[in-house]
């Protein structure tokens, strides 16, 4: 009831309005667009409770004869609170507006160390702050950025064989290059055999019997493992693709500007034309040329971070990560040449910014949480490598690391709605967030050496338990212009990322501390 008062309306019960401001004060979150109307909501209920509890007094009592009053009505706020925490949902609009932009045909892909993979930096940083969250302890922005050397090629590489001499385009693929030459004494080797080998340091192996990149990127993998100097692959129906997987475009190793260059393999697919030029036998001398291009100008990668501060400094720090780079634009397929990379891995920065949306509307957590989202990883890894040299939070205090990777489909090979999680077997932080929720299981391609594939590698060889979720694993766009809004499942995604944030939100405010299984932590070379 509201009464009149000269020109005013008064509330008979004004005089309680300065004491229902403690209790006001406990629903002042960082609010998102659902957190804010449900919080100003329960505002609303709560001080009807006070009116409602009080409106027997008709003068001001001493608060001290309301303590039974106000300890109830406090109660009941802090109820109302862990209702309201559990009751956040990720809207599907939400999970579609970052891809919108993300995978736009406007940042042309996201291209490592671009001027696009920076803006989508700054989008992501832009998000974090206006959810609430900080600077990193330490940083004054929420970019990090790493200084990169990266040579450019003239497109004219040369494979010389004996007396024969390829020429790249008309003859050749260069897959990948250190931006060096390259020399080696040929060996052959079957793809199936790639596993056990032991070839002499400095060879150049011709691959034979990898029918499709399936069977291809395992052996390539092994082979610089073992130290080859040079891959050579004859082309067939099923690697006739392998240009496009790249952005038609050579990968160059690029390494950060404070470490040595890599010591990785020239890989060149010879097309189906030229492999017959290809010696019978092995022993034959290979050396592939290269010039780089000047460059006036020194590249750079950003990482995006944002810091949830924790109230109990001593209890560590989770890390949720992936990574906002793609290929950027390459070869035309169908006529589209940007490769936008929507579920790669546009999806997985969504999940990050959509997990730091929920937590940072909800009450303040007993450990902090930093949420980063990496440049570079098409590159190898140079943004969480870089993170991972420079932390911004020590390593040790580091609790666990969950990257998102390719959540935007589901995997055939799993159960209904549910993410892969690599390396399941090597610790007990998969089964764990499973017990509390977490729509994870198992990964179906251990041979696809999925853990050391992306961006929690380079932390969990330096002890951080540290895993990747992702959702199919091997689809048919992967690394395609056709990698784009119109092959996403929002609705997969949107389920996926809803089912973390309890899990999540558990592990930040419990004791547990997620270990590596005996044999499970990976070292350098396995």
């Amino acid at each position: 009831m509201v009464a009149e008062e000269g020109n005013q309306k008064v509330c008979p019960n004004a005089h309680w309005r300065p004491r229902f401001k403690p209790f006001r004060a406990q629903f002042q979150r960082r609010k998102g667009p659902q957190g804010s109307q449900l919080h100003e909501a329960m505002e609303q209920d709560l001080f009807r409770a006070v009116i409602l509890s009080v409106s027997s007094f008709p003068e001001p009592r001493p608060l001290k004869k309301l303590a039974g009053c106000f300890a109830a009505v406090a109660l009941i706020a802090g109820t109302t609170l862990s209702l309201a925490q559990q009751s956040w949902t990720v809207k599907p609009e939400w999970v579609t507006a970052h891809e919108h932009f993300l995978s736009s045909d406007a940042l042309a892909g996201r291209g490592s160390a671009t001027r696009d993979e920076e803006l989508a930096a700054n989008y992501v940083a832009s998000e974090f702050e206006s959810y609430g969250l900080k600077t990193a302890p330490g940083m004054s922005s929420y970019l990090q950025s790493a200084d990169l050397v990266a040579p450019r090629l003239d497109g004219h590489a040369t494979v010389k064989i004996a007396d024969t001499t390829l020429q790249e385009g008309t003859d050749f693929f260069l897959f990948s290059s250190t931006g060096s030459p390259a020399t080696g004494t040929l060996v052959h080797m079957a793809a199936a055999a790639t596993p056990r080998a032991e070839v002499p340091a400095g060879s150049a192996v011709l691959v034979t019997g990898a029918a499709d990149p399936k069977s291809l990127f395992p052996a390539i993998s092994a082979l610089r493992r073992a130290g080859a100097a040079i891959i050579l692959i004859p082309e067939t129906p099923g690697l006739s693709g392998l240009p496009q997987m790249v952005g038609g475009e050579t990968r160059i190793s690029i390494h950060l500007s404070e470490d040595p260059p890599r010591k990785t393999p020239t890989v060149v697919l010879i097309h189906s034309n030229a492999a017959a030029k290809l010696p019978a036998s092995e022993g034959a001398q290979i050396a592939v040329t290269v010039q780089e291009t000047p460059q006036t100008k020194p590249r750079q990668t950003f990482n995006a971070i944002g810091y949830l501060p924790g109230t109990d400094p001593a209890a560590g720090t989770l890390l949720l990560t992936a990574h906002l780079d793609h290929l950027g634009t390459g070869r035309a397929v169908n006529g589209d040449s940007i490769y936008n990379g929507a579920d790669d891995d546009a999806a997985g920065t969504t999940a990050v910014l959509e997990l730091a949306h929920a937590l940072a509307a909800g009450p303040q957590l007993r450990r902090s949480i930093l949420f980063v989202c990496y440049g570079s990883e098409e590159l190898g890894g140079l943004g969480s490598t870089y993170f991972g040299k420079h932390p911004v939070v020590p390593l040790k205090d580091i609790v666990a690391n969950l990257e998102f990777e390719m959540i935007g489909n589901q995997d055939p090979k799993m159960p209904a709605g549910v993410l892969l999680l690599t390396g399941w077997d090597r610790s007990n932080l998969g089964p764990t967030l499973k017990e509390h929720g977490a729509l994870l299981g198992p990964d179906p391609y251990p041979e696809q050496h999925f853990f050391e594939r992306s961006d929690n590698y380079s932390l969990a060889l330096q002890g951080v338990v540290a895993h990747t979720a992702a959702g199919w694993g091997t689809p048919p766009t992967y690394h395609q212009p056709s990698d784009d809004m119109q092959h996403l499942d929002i609705a997969f995604m949107t389920r996926a990322i809803q089912s973390l944030i309890e899990p999540v939100r558990w592990l930040a405010g419990s004791d547990f501390h997620p270990q590596w299984n005996p044999g499970g932590a990976p070292k350098p070379g396995n």
